[in-house]
């Protein structure tokens, strides 16, 4: 590799010494932040001709949308809520709407919003505040992941299933019940799915050193007509692979300019081998930060990377399995403390504007179908987007719409993991994340926004609301 890169804490955040072809720079990464870490990728893009992030993009490059997405939520309305709401679950009752986001690593863990006309939206605590999280998650700032969770009736109950990082540092799936949507909850006491460590001999990782988590996340409870009960979840691959391809990279240099036809993508991955083996000891949050680059080079000539890895060998072919993220699903048990049966892969991705992942599943049945919304591609860019799939089953066969029902826009950027719920006048309506323009990343502010829904047999289209024109 041609990059050299000398790393070092300091104080809370980094200081890189970069050098390539005699030149040398010092960058100071001033927090462990994704947003921190953007700024430093833009600045080596400047001085060496690497990739320039894709949370750079301008918004005239993307069109304006068909019509207006209804805002409904476009700031924090509590202290307590950091980072807005992110992966948004919309459940109807008889006393309005609540609404439930991801919280990343908050000290108050999934907030609870309600309202009872969809304009309005009043805090009403958190799933697990402060001091009350399950004792099976890792908790504390930088280190936290409370992600995705959904609440639903579950006969007199109300239940939670959301994904928290465990002790391990794997993702996991588990599950809360209550009362009522207020609380109080209590957690089953340990996860209903556990994400399991990754074996990386092969891959010149140090045993020493903490493994690669093969994790679980973005939980979603499904209850049919006929009061059969399915979660789906989707398994965490995308985490995997970038961190097993810089280090191929890093011992076999001669792949690069195989993989990536342009200089810009080829020094990416250079500098990602060069920092790879400092990355595989960081924190889980901050070894994706470090890679996001090599992952957006690979999104920018996917096609390419996946036949020339799929050649390769052995090792190459263990990466490109990792870059499918299936999703799963299996009925749960009646009292949601297990699964019943076995797992059964419902989608993955194998369209090209999926990248390397889907996530979020949620299924609605409309029309005497099964319909599965999904996310596609990289959360923090402008590539992610939602699609949808239909079956006559719950657990499929799907067949997937070709291209996506949401993309970004001018106005809005990587709509993504929605849910769907009445509106009021009792149609359904879809409920979405969003970046404002010009930000975007892990523990970013997103939005709330909200679309209409029309269904045929055949199909799905978001539709303008009344009085959005």
């Amino acid at each position: 590799m041609q990059f050299t890169v000398t790393p070092r804490h300091e104080g809370d955040g980094f200081r890189f010494d970069v050098t390539r072809d005699g030149r040398s720079r010092t960058y100071v990464v001033p927090t462990a932040t994704q947003q921190d870490f953007t700024v430093f990728f833009r600045e080596l893009a400047e001085d060496f001709g690497m990739r320039m992030p894709h949370a750079y993009s301008r918004a005239n490059e993307r069109p304006s949308a068909a019509f207006k997405w209804r805002p409904l939520l476009t700031e924090n309305v509590h202290p307590q809520i950091l980072v807005g709401y992110g992966d948004p679950a919309v459940l109807k009752t008889d006393e309005g709407w609540w609404l439930i986001a991801t919280s990343n690593d908050a000290p108050d863990a999934f907030p609870i919003l309600h309202s009872t006309d969809l304009e309005q939206w009043e805090p009403k605590g958190f799933i697990f505040p402060a001091g009350h999280e399950p004792a099976w998650a890792a908790t504390g700032r930088n280190t936290a992941d409370f992600w995705a969770p959904e609440m639903a009736r579950v006969g007199d109950e109300y239940w939670t299933v959301y994904t928290a990082r465990q002790l391990t540092n794997a993702l996991a799936i588990g599950l809360a019940r209550a009362p009522s949507p207020l609380g109080p909850w209590i957690d089953n006491g340990e996860p209903l799915i556990r994400g399991q460590p990754v074996n990386t001999t092969g891959f010149g990782f140090d045993p020493s050193q903490p493994l690669m988590s093969g994790g679980v996340i973005d939980s979603h409870l499904f209850l049919d007509d006929d009061r059969e009960r399915y979660l789906f979840w989707k398994d965490d691959t995308n985490g995997i692979w970038p961190r097993p391809l810089a280090m191929l990279l890093r011992q076999h240099p001669e792949l690069v300019s195989e993989l990536f036809p342009d200089d810009v993508d080829r020094r990416t991955a250079e500098f990602a081998g060069a920092i790879v083996e400092w990355a595989n000891a960081q924190r889980p949050m901050t070894r994706f930060f470090l890679m996001q680059p090599l992952i957006e080079a690979a999104l920018h000539n996917w096609s390419n990377v996946h036949d020339v890895l799929s050649q390769f060998g052995l090792k190459a072919t263990t990466i490109v399995e990792a870059m499918t993220t299936p999703v799963r699903g299996q009925q749960i048990a009646a009292d949601g403390r297990s699964l019943l049966g076995e797992n059964k892969i419902v989608l993955a991705n194998d369209q090209d504007w999926e990248g390397h992942l889907i996530e979020g599943p949620f299924v609605t049945h409309q029309e005497g179908r099964y319909w599965l919304f999904y996310a596609g591609n990289d959360f923090s860019t402008p590539a992610y987007g939602i699609g949808v799939a239909v079956a006559d089953h719950p657990l499929g066969p799907y067949t997937k719409q070709q291209e996506p029902l949401l993309r970004s826009t001018r106005e809005w950027v990587a709509p993504g993991h929605a849910s769907v719920a009445p509106g009021v006048d009792g149609k359904p309506q879809l409920f979405f994340h969003a970046f404002h323009p010009g930000t975007g990343g892990y523990n970013a502010f997103r939005a709330l926004l909200t679309v209409g829904l029309r269904f045929t047999s055949e199909r799905v289209e978001v539709v303008e609301l009344p009085g959005d024109q």
